[in-house]
């Protein structure tokens, strides 16, 4: 085992083991659904459009971050969201399921419906209770409100020539025995100037200001500089502050622990990482073979990192994946519309949404 393997190994399991696996915002909302059901419209003959890039019966809509799975550049909302009639049916598999579905438009699939969120919803995300909802709106601010959009507040406003994407909830409890303070905060990327770095700002703020995130080796930073920019689509989870993130420069994804101290290191090539919850600290990305954008999963195990190709028959394009709640399950972005498959690769890939779109599940 290498020096890296073993000290990614040793920090991911032992970091994770040494506190209790919770989920610290206790706030609870309870889930209003709009009136419209999955087909039924909401103005006069109409319905949310799909993305624009191929959702099933859509036009108009935006994509989300990362667009075509292989860049990780945000869009910027389109000037129009005004819904458009579907041709049938669509097919809408987030009934008790926790899946959810955003397309940048004011619509989020979920519940076996659409909710109006009274805003463009860009990539949204879920704090790890699923009480309450963080997303980009159609000013290119960062929100937080209920899950049904009410209550929206805030947390920190776009200064103008900048593209906010990709936000994510991290929570960690206070651990005394090991002084380790509690955490309650939103990753995001922010792009000015041709240049993508990561940010963070705490999740109570109002009109908070976002600071850059440190990203320091977990090796000595003479042999080992991470990449301080071309960072992009942020993913934490777990009990101990872990995430991950992806570089366009290098095409890799990275790993950022933040436990008893600052510290990261390259993970496998790929892009569009997420990362599961719980202790285990598995991750899947995108990765690009024969043509297509396959999902792999990182297992961590004893003897260190073991790399599954989930989809290794694609003949269409797996992106911008999510685990569910539980670990077990992942969603998928493909061009006809969200996929489901078990979080160990035990049988394709099956689709359960015409809606095209960020998938995103809440606790």
């Amino acid at each position: 085992m290498t020096a890296r393997t073993e000290g990614r190994t040793r920090r991911r399991r032992g970091t994770a083991a040494a506190i209790a696996l919770t989920a610290g915002i206790t706030a609870g909302a309870a889930m209003l659904l709009s009136a419209c059901g999955p087909n039924d419209p909401v103005s006069k003959g109409t319905s949310p459009s799909a993305s624009s890039t191929g959702g099933a019966n859509g036009t108009g809509g935006t994509t989300s971050a990362g667009g075509n799975g292989k860049n990780g550049n945000p869009a910027v909302p389109a000037a129009s969201s005004k819904p458009v009639a579907p041709s049938g049916p669509l097919l809408n598999g987030t009934a008790r399921n926790g899946l959810t579905v955003s397309d940048g438009t004011r619509y989020v699939v979920m519940n076996g419906t659409r909710v109006d969120f009274g805003t463009i919803v860009r990539d949204l995300a879920w704090s790890p209770d699923g009480s309450k909802a963080v997303f980009v709106d159609g000013s290119g601010n960062l929100d937080i409100s209920n899950p049904d959009g009410s209550g929206r507040v805030t947390v920190a406003r776009n200064p103008g020539g900048q593209t906010w994407s990709h936000p994510t909830w991290r929570v960690r409890r206070a651990d005394a025995q090991s002084g380790v303070p509690a955490l309650n905060d939103i990753f995001f990327a922010v792009r000015a100037r041709g240049v993508s770095k990561l940010y963070g700002v705490a999740a109570t703020a109002h009109d908070g200001t976002p600071k850059v995130l440190s990203l320091y080796s977990e090796f000595d930073p003479d042999t080992e500089r991470l990449p301080q920019t071309g960072n992009v689509w942020p993913s934490a989870a777990g009990p101990s502050g872990s995430a991950v993130y992806a570089n366009t420069g290098t095409g890799e994804v990275y790993i950022r622990d933040d436990y008893t101290r600052q510290q990261g290191s390259s993970l496998a090539k790929g892009s569009e990482p997420a990362m599961a919850p719980g202790n285990d600290g598995d991750v899947v990305f995108v990765r690009s073979v024969g043509g297509h954008d396959h999902l792999f999963l990182e297992e961590s195990t004893p003897s260190g990192p073991v790399f599954k190709d989930l989809t290794p028959n694609a003949a269409t394009d797996y992106t911008e994946p999510a685990f569910s709640a539980d670990g077990k399950t992942i969603a998928a972005r493909t061009p006809s519309g969200i996929v489901t498959l078990p979080a160990n690769g035990s049988h394709a890939p099956v689709k359960v949404s015409d809606y095209v779109g960020l998938p995103a599940y809440r606790g």
